[in-house]
């Protein structure tokens, strides 16, 4: 079986029914058109989708997109594609661009694994974040982690050189796998000894507040791209 089609046949994700708030909906009518890019299995221009030329960085799973709305508003200069498959958080993050005006990202509803394969060409990120993927904390389902191998070669072939791909989980286990599999992956080299601190334009959720104030751990990855 190749690489590929083991990708497609696991997924990293359960597509869950998830409530629409009218906010949302609202949103996902007004702003969807302009911001959100339908799937294609055929390369992307990235420049007629933003609009002009700039940094691209990848987000993959980006949740209700709190977070991912705070870093574009505070990175004008960098343009964001959100990768999500449940419909709310798309809804939440058209919301918080249309309330901000928040004009630096473009939305692609669908799994990451084919936007990477189809859609977007070697070399063409700056960055990729991956923030709190689904830590599938049960033993038998540790496969389904995002985070592995051939998912991970298949990303860094879209990062340049130079690039960095920025990971954060508050799982320790599922830390140690990520620090595994990433220290192993030749194309990259960690910009940390371990672990990295948290970088300042990655905003602290709600969510992390509390886990922090109770003592839980947060750990952030930071690798870059080897050049040449």
């Amino acid at each position: 079986m190749d690489n590929q089609h083991y990708m497609r046949r696991i997924r990293s994700f359960v597509l869950r029914q998830g409530h629409l708030s009218v906010g949302q909906e609202r949103a996902l009518a007004e702003f969807g058109p302009q911001f959100c890019l339908p799937y294609a299995a055929e390369p992307l221009d990235l420049d007629a989708a933003f609009g002009r030329a700039a940094p691209r960085v990848l987000e993959i799973g980006f949740g209700m997109g709190q977070a991912t709305a705070e870093i574009a508003a505070g990175r004008s200069d960098t343009d964001f594609l959100g990768v999500e498959v449940h419909t709310p958080g798309v809804g939440s993050l058209l919301k918080l661009i249309g309330e901000q005006g928040i004009g630096n990202i473009r939305i692609v509803q669908h799994d990451a694994v084919e936007v990477l394969e189809n859609m977007l060409t070697p070399d063409c990120l700056d960055g990729v974040h991956i923030y709190f993927p689904d830590p599938w904390h049960k033993k038998r389902h540790n496969k389904r982690r995002l985070v592995q191998q051939d998912f991970l070669k298949l990303l860094v072939s879209r990062i340049k050189p130079g690039g960095y791909l920025h990971l954060a989980t508050d799982w320790e286990d599922y830390a140690i796998q990520m620090l595994e599999v990433l220290s192993a992956e030749p194309q990259i080299e960690n910009t940390a000894d371990g672990y990295a601190p948290r970088p300042d334009y990655r905003p602290l959720t709600k969510f992390e507040n509390r886990g922090i104030k109770l003592g839980h751990g947060v750990w952030d990855l930071l690798f870059r791209r080897k050049a040449g």
